[in-house]
């Protein structure tokens, strides 16, 4: 995944989460929408917006190291 400079609000991450949602593993989703509704710092968001963006179109592979990453992310603030 390439690096962009775009910052992305958390609305923009919800978004991207809930299009998303069908292809994720439901118990990543569910702690994925719960961390969300708290506040993030900057980076954060836009490393979690970049795991999901075109998560649909990764391979499994790819998916399994994106799961992972996303968990990490989620289980640091101990959601």
């Amino acid at each position: 995944m390439g690096k962009c400079n775009l910052d992305h609000s958390r609305e923009d991450v919800v978004k991207k989460l809930d299009d998303q949602k069908p292809f994720l593993p439901k118990g990543l989703a569910g702690r994925t929408e719960a961390f969300l509704k708290n506040e993030h710092s900057q980076e954060t968001l836009n490393e979690l917006f970049h795991l999901l963006k075109k998560y649909d179109l990764a391979s499994e592979e790819e998916r399994e190291g994106r799961n992972e990453r996303i968990a990490g992310l989620v289980n640091k603030t101990g959601v």
